[in-house]
């Protein structure tokens, strides 16, 4: 048997040219110094454009071959390789193909005919430099151009893929034409027995490549890097049996392959493009894939939940999907789909998909985007227009969906992190506006055994929202998320036999983090814990609720300066000592705070420690939606942020304005926490309490790679490793539906409320009657409405607080869980469904409890407060599925019993307390010794800080010693311990020196 270097090679070249579609080359006809296989180029023009070449030679004559090769050499040093590909390029009138692509039926002879002309050859060992004798050990051409090159090492022989990256980045020139960036060889594979790496720009050192892997156990499915074991052959085969056959590799080329234009400015203001070809990960091209096979053997009315870990692309594979979809036809070539539709709230996903998209089809106006500036009615005109491609918010939907044309009409519904948002009614209105509701009609007649035109009149627009519910034959949902929770699961995931849920396709967390697509965010977490307490300014104990005493008291505490300036402090100089030497001294910091009041006192905080300790390279900015008032002064995102030369920075520009050079840090209140990418971003610090799905979403705006990030780091200052560790740990793998929610569920908690005598029936009846009334409604049938609620509301004021609680509770519970069910499957229960119409008026017409947040400022002061680092490391999830539960039908609340301030107190303190006879008492006692001597406030008045240390570290001594019988244990301690006595003197200097200088004169 021969393990050679050059059988692989062999093995490769016999599979392309025997079932690739390839033609066995010798590349004779290659130049170096151009780049291109003239001969081949010359042989593709000639035999498939003959009559564009007869007059281009009319016109030439016998330089006519020269000319032509330096007209298309100076197009695609304007254009790029890509561009020319699929446009072609014109000379005195004359139109020529560089390459033909498959067309998308099989109904255009001529198209398929000129497809078939296309030449694509397999040269081994080919000699591309003009300067070296180097050769590339398989590169594949499209009618003379080199469009892939692989380098291929042997484990059998020492070496891997790790020798072949290394072979790219050091004796590989990017000057050299056939590596030339956008003009020639578009992607270059490293590739060993296992595995493969990938990379669209040879750069030397800077060259970046990235896995190009199925995943241990194939793609789409559970597991990390790597690949499974082929029982036919090489490991790696996937990679030239399917990817660059001929089919596979010009689709890519027309389909996926396209240049990504960024823009950021430096320091200066300068502005700096960079342009990367973006070639599709394996993952991102199997799920297309997929997903088109399976709507092209199967049709539509089907779902579809990805999932795809944060980081990993979605936005291209959204994009990618959206184009394929709009061209997808089924096996008589017949149109699919009329439209696609992408709901997102992301409008990074509006312009790269409209950017994207135009690189493949020239022509504007293929997506229509329907944002802020446009109305719903905007919305229904593409829709009925039959735009390929819609972007839209969820939003737009309830205000449409009776003027939609949706008869025999087919869509394609493509959600971008689909959450439990798309459960509620804003989706069912969406589903409604799109359903083709005559086959649900006939659906519901049958069930109740009579046709469609015995349906009472007066019920038409019932049974009309009643048809939205469940699936539909002629809507096809295509939902990408990397956290699922269960209703997503349940919603849009595939049933398996055992009455689990999974996603249909899942490229994990833990494969993106193992493949280095992503960072792993959990590496390097640090926490801290605050320990404080809490006693009444005043004589008085009120009594106040429980549950909203501890809130008031917690965030008394939160918002206190003394927290907001610790917390501060640590931040900041973490950030100078750690972050700002991170990717190159470019990476920034995101801080995670629990409100926008939160969020503005922390700024002014940063602004006041970066302009006492005079860090002009460092500033902040602050995210936060519509205005929040502190001391009667009303703030808002664009008043506070500004540039170094005071220009207001607006909420559109702050993305791109973050992510120049001016800033370093973004402090955020529920903003940003999502959809939020700036590969920059490596420091987290959170303020927060954080679980579950949000706590995964939050931390991964950390994850994404660029050049010189090696790590990321995340402070917390509320939650714990073990928190964080049960967060993560079900979207690690594979996320799972232990089992579907019960539909009947939804009749328990009816029959909850039926026992409360709230209501009657025959008011419910009434109201519903109005509702769906056929004949317009007018401004009395609105008073009508609140006559049938006023006898409940009335009986509902009589129960007790207790009764009060758990029936409005088990009431939102009933609309909530009723709204859910109805997405997944069909009740055919016009009654139930008449109920949850009355119900959800009944909500809105009870009145609400005092709801009144418990104000104790004035009741109390923080008498001790520290903060203590409690762990730091890595926090190590297991390599296991994480499941979720179904929807359970549990319902009411407790009662929020009253207690003392005092007793509240205690619990509270008795939680984040700890023993303060030590350091912060003593720190207490110390402060007032300083500020007692009168020529320390005068020296410290009249020096900096620097000065003033020298003075302070003699004086400390003095006067710690003269405390030494008050607290003995503590000061043998500090006089016996150096590092301790100095990390006092450290933690005092500051807090002292600003006292002092603000000491008023005696």
């Amino acid at each position: 048997m021969n393990t050679t270097e050059k059988d692989f090679e062999n093995a490769i070249e016999h599979s392309l040219i025997t079932n690739g579609g390839y033609i066995k080359d010798g590349g004779k006809g290659f130049s170096p110094l151009l780049g291109i296989d003239t001969v081949m180029l010359l042989r593709f023009i000639k035999t498939s454009q003959p009559k564009q070449w007869e007059r281009f030679e009319k016109i030439y004559g016998a330089e006519a071959e020269r000319c032509f090769l330096d007209r298309v050499t100076r197009v695609i040093s304007q254009r790029g390789i890509i561009n020319v590909m699929r446009k072609g390029f014109d000379d005195r009138g004359i139109k020529f193909k560089i390459a033909y692509f498959k067309p998308e039926t099989g109904l255009n002879k001529e198209s398929v005919t000129l497809y078939n002309t296309n030449i694509l050859t397999c040269v081994r060992q080919l000699h591309y430099s003009v300067k070296s004798k180097n050769s590339i050990d398989i590169v594949l051409f499209l009618n003379g151009f080199p469009l892939v090159t692989l380098e291929l090492k042997n484990q059998f022989t020492g070496q891997d893929t790790a020798n072949a990256r290394l072979q790219y980045i050091k004796d590989r020139s990017p000057n050299e034409p056939i590596f030339e960036f956008r003009n020639r060889s578009i992607v270059h594979f490293a590739v060993d027995l296992f595995d493969v790496q990938m990379t669209t720009r040879i750069a030397g050192n800077d060259t970046y490549f990235l896995p190009f892997n199925q995943g241990s156990n194939g793609a789409g499915n559970v597991g990390g890097k790597g690949n499974p074991i082929n029982p036919n052959g090489f490991v790696t085969a996937y990679l030239w049996e399917r990817v660059l056959a001929k089919d596979s590799l010009l689709e890519i080329l027309h389909k996926y392959v396209h240049l990504e234009v960024k823009e950021r400015k430096n320091r200066k203001g300068d502005v700096i493009k960079t342009e990367s070809i973006i070639f599709p990960r394996y993952h991102q091209l199997d799920v297309v894939t997929k997903l088109l096979g399976d709507v092209k053997d199967n049709g539509t009315g089907r779902s579809y939940l990805i999932q795809h870990s944060a980081g990993s692309g979605k936005s291209n594979s959204i994009a990618w999907l959206a184009h394929r979809l709009s061209g997808l036809h089924d096996h008589n070539d017949a149109q699919i789909f009329n439209s696609r539709i992408v709901v997102t709230d992301r409008k990074v996903l509006d312009s790269q998909l409209q950017d994207t998209i135009y690189q493949f089809d020239h022509v504007l106006g293929v997506v229509e985007k329907i944002d802020e500036k446009k109305h719903s009615s905007d919305l229904k005109n593409a829709i009925n227009d039959g735009k390929k491609i819609i972007i839209t918010t969820l939003q737009k939907f309830p205000f449409i969906f009776k003027e939609i044309e949706s008869d025999n009409k087919r869509f394609a519904i493509i959600i971008d992190e689909a959450h439990s948002s798309q459960t509620g009614e804003a989706a069912k209105k969406l589903k409604r506006a799109l359903a083709d509701t005559d086959a649900i009609l006939e659906e519901y007649a049958r069930a109740e055994q009579e046709t469609e035109q015995n349906i009472k009149d007066d019920e038409d627009k019932l049974i009309e929202e009643m048809a939205s519910h469940g699936q539909h034959d002629n809507l096809s949902f295509f939902a990408f998320t990397a956290t699922p929770k269960n209703k997503t699961l349940q919603m849009f995931g595939e049933k398996m036999p055992d009455g689990t849920y999974r996603a249909y396709h899942i490229y994990s967390m833990r494969q993106a983090i193992e493949e280095k697509f992503i960072l792993d965010v959990l590496k390097n977490y640090m926490t801290y814990s605050m320990y404080y307490k809490i006693i009444k300014k005043t004589a008085q104990d009120p009594e106040v609720p429980s549950s909203k005493g501890m809130k008031a008291i917690t965030r008394f505490e939160s918002l206190h300066p003394h927290n907001i300036s610790q917390k501060t402090a640590i931040m900041i100089e973490h950030f100078l000592a750690v972050t700002s030497h991170k990717i190159n001294g470019r990476a920034k910091a995101m801080v995670v705070t629990a409100s926008r009041l939160h969020a503005v006192r922390y700024l002014f905080e940063f602004r006041r420690y970066i302009e006492e300790h005079k860090l002009t390279h460092l500033d902040v900015l602050v995210a936060f939606s519509g205005t929040i008032t502190d001391d009667e002064v009303d703030y808002t995102e664009e008043t506070l942020n500004k540039t170094k030369d005071g220009s207001h920075i607006k909420e559109n520009q702050l993305k791109s304005v973050f992510n120049t050079d001016e800033f370093n840090v973004l402090i955020v209140a529920e903003k940003y926490q999502t959809g939020f990418d700036e590969p920059l971003l490596h420091t987290m610090f959170v303020d927060k309490k954080l679980s579950s799905v949000k706590a995964v979403q939050t931390l991964s705006r950390l994850n994404r790679i660029c050049a010189d990030k090696e790590d990321t780091f995340v402070l917390d200052f509320v939650n714990t490793a073990e928190d964080m560790k049960a967060s993560f740990q079900p979207f690690y793998e594979a996320t799972v539906l232990e089992e579907e929610t019960n539909p009947n569920v939804v009749y328990d908690i009816k029959q909850r409320l039926d026992d409360y005598l709230i209501y009657q029936p025959n008011e419910v009846v009434s109201l519903s009657d109005i509702f769906y009334a056929q004949v317009k409604q007018g401004i009395e049938d609105f008073g009508k409405l609140s006559v049938f609620l006023k006898p409940a509301v009335d009986r509902y004021a009589a129960k007790d607080a207790e009764e009060k609680l758990d029936f409005s509770s088990t009431l939102a519970s009933f609309i909530r869980i009723y709204s859910f069910i109805t997405q997944v499957c069909r009740m055919f229960d016009k009654d139930l469904h008449k109920f949850f119409v009355y119900a959800k008026f009944l909500q809105k017409a009870l009145p609400k409890g005092n709801g009144d947040n418990v104000d104790l400022n004035g009741e109390l002061m923080l008498e001790y407060y520290r903060l203590e680092k409690t762990s730091s490391g890595a926090i190590i999830l297991d390599d296991t599925e994480g499941t979720v539960g179904n929807i359970k039908g549990e319902t009411g609340a407790k009662q929020d019993k009253k207690e003392s301030l005092s007793a509240i107190l205690q619990k509270i303190n008795e939680r984040f307390g700890t023993s303060f006879t030590g350091l912060d008492k003593v720190m207490e006692q110390l402060q007032e010794d300083f500020l007692a001597d009168g020529e320390l406030v005068s020296f410290a008045k009249n020096n900096d800080q620097s000065t003033f240390r020298h003075v302070f570290e003699k004086e400390f001594k003095d006067i710690a010693a003269k405390r030494y019988v008050q607290n003995d244990e503590f000061f043998v301690k500090m006089f016996q311990d150096d590092n301790f006595m100095n990390y006092i003197m450290a933690e005092m200097l500051p807090q002292i020196y600003k006292k002092l200088r603000g000491k008023k004169s005696a």
